[in-house]
Formats: C-alpha cells, structure tokens, sequence
C-alpha cells in the first residue's frame, strides 16, 4: 500500500518509462473525492480493465447517466495514445474481493479466486481503460498493448511494487471479463519491463485469453438459483457464458441470457443440450455435467475447470 502520486509526479513517471501523454482538460482536479467523501487511497495495485467500445474518452472523462465519471484514471485509445483522464477517486473498479486486494498488497500469486464483494476497489487501485470491444474478436495493435505495459510498470516502479500488484477487472470482480487478453502473460511482461530500464525492450503482442467456467461452482448455480428469487445470481462469469453458448445453440432465447442466474429456463435448455449430446431421464435434468459442458465448451470457445 502507498500514498497516491501527485498529478505531477505521475507525468512524471508514465513519461520516464518512454510514454507519450497526453492531458485531457481538468483531468487534475477531475475525481469523485468529494461527492463521496471518500479521498483515494492508501493505493495497493493498479488494475486493467477494456472499455467495451469504440472512441469512447470522452465517455470515461464525463460517465454515463448511471455512473459519473472519471471512469478511470488514464484511457489507452487504439490509435490516440494515452490520455490522463482524472486524479483522485474514480469510477472504475466497483466492489471487489478483499482476498484478492489483500493479495495484492502482500503480493502473492496466484491471485486468490474472486468469489466475493465485499470491498470498494474505487478507493484503493488506479485504473487503466483500453479501448476494445472485447470481444475476443477485436485485436489490440501491438503499440497499444505496449503503452499498458508501460503504464503499469511505470506505476509499480514509482511505488517499488513488482508485477504482482497488477490485476484485471475480471480477477477482483466475479462477473467481469476485461481484459479480454491473458493477465498472467501481461504481468510476465511487466515484469519484463520493470527488470529493464525505462522505455526498454518493447513487450511481445498480447495473448488472448479463453475463457473458463468452473464445472462446481455452474452445478452451484444450477441448484441454488431456480429456488430462489427471481434473478438470483450464484456465478454471473460462468453462466453468463453457458447461456451465450445455449443461445447459439438455438436451445435458448437471447432474452433469457446475461443476467447471470441459472433459472428454470436455462435449466429446461441445459436439458435439452444434453439431450442434444445423447443423455436421456435423469441423465438430461439440466444439471450440468462434465462431458456436455465440455462439448458445448469446445462448440463455444470456453475451457472447463474443476
């Protein structure tokens, strides 16, 4: 944990690590310190997040009608480079796992699981928000992918942190995906980059990640959900994803699909996948087992863990 930097020193240190900055108006004064009464800080990481769009500074400066910006500290554009976007407390990581900020701060790895919310990550992590859709199918240049890794080293050098003091969204938040590249792969590069000197050898391209869906917590969900109010959520990241695959399926309605709860819909299209895959009785009850879920997993671009 540390003291934040001052807007001056940041300039600083992002620029001593080779970076090219640019300052958006009021961005050094531009944070939600005092509409919540909380300051930022102490500073325990710095975390990684895509936007989900494109051309959207002005969207992470000025927020949405349902959440004020800044929506980070720094936004990465795929070609426009890096902008400072706010200084202080910014709407960026949500509620998170405190293991997972406790890891960060005694920099442990690997990151513990992100189960929980129980923590306002907004007080505690810069933010970074790179333009991507994040769709896996969106490429991120190689330039672009660089100036992260430059960001975050620069940020951990200045506070004497290694590379285990960087997270994604996806790893302190259950039900969030960005980056939409791996983590592990980006922090070998900042470790990379923090054994060089400031601007040193360029990072590799990015490695995408494949999503994973965790076979005991889906079977969690699938039990708890249906019996419980309407909407309730047990694994948003891991359902999200089977209903997404059922629904290219043709098996399920896209209107059932992305709230993240194991209802009775997905547990009747969950059968009919199984029925799909040979299962029959008591066999195709909507209860995912191993073999479907890791058929449909391979139909649908996701791996299954235990």
């Amino acid at each position: 944990m540390a003291t934040p930097l001052t807007a001056t020193a940041i300039l600083t240190v992002l620029k001593a690590e080779g970076l090219t900055v640019h300052e958006h108006s009021g961005w050094k004064t531009h944070n939600r310190d005092g509409a919540t009464g909380k300051a930022f800080g102490p500073v325990h990481g710095v975390l990684i997040h895509h936007t989900a769009g494109h051309d959207d500074r002005e969207i992470c400066y000025k927020g949405r009608s349902d959440l004020p910006g800044p929506l980070c500290h720094s936004w990465l554009g795929k070609t426009a480079g890096l902008w400072m976007i706010g200084h202080g407390r910014a709407n960026h990581a949500g509620l998170v796992d405190m293991d997972v900020i406790q890891a960060l701060i005694a920099e442990k790895s690997p990151l513990p699981r992100d189960d929980q919310v129980n923590m306002d990550g907004n007080d505690c992590l810069y933010g970074l928000e790179i333009e991507n859709l994040g769709n896996g199918k969106d490429p991120y240049p190689a330039a672009q992918y660089r100036q992260a890794v430059l960001w975050a080293a620069a940020l951990c050098r200045a506070h004497g942190w290694s590379e285990k003091s960087v997270a994604g969204h996806k790893e302190v938040q259950p039900g969030k995906i960005d980056p939409s590249f791996d983590m592990d792969v980006f922090r070998a590069d900042v470790k990379k980059q923090l054994a060089a000197k400031p601007g040193g050898t360029p990072a590799p391209k990015p490695t995408p990640s494949t999503p994973r869906v965790d076979l005991s917590r889906l079977i969690q969900a699938a039990k708890a959900d249906p019996p419980a109010r309407q909407g309730h959520v047990t694994y948003m990241t891991g359902v999200n994803l089977v209903e997404n695959a059922l629904v290219k399926e043709g098996l399920l309605g896209k209107t059932y699909a992305g709230d993240g709860s194991y209802g009775t819909t997905t547990i009747a299209a969950y059968a009919a996948w199984q029925r799909c895959c040979g299962y029959t009785g008591k066999d195709a009850d909507g209860i995912p087992g191993r073999s479907s879920l890791e058929r449909l997993g391979k139909r649908h671009g996701f791996n299954v863990v235990a």
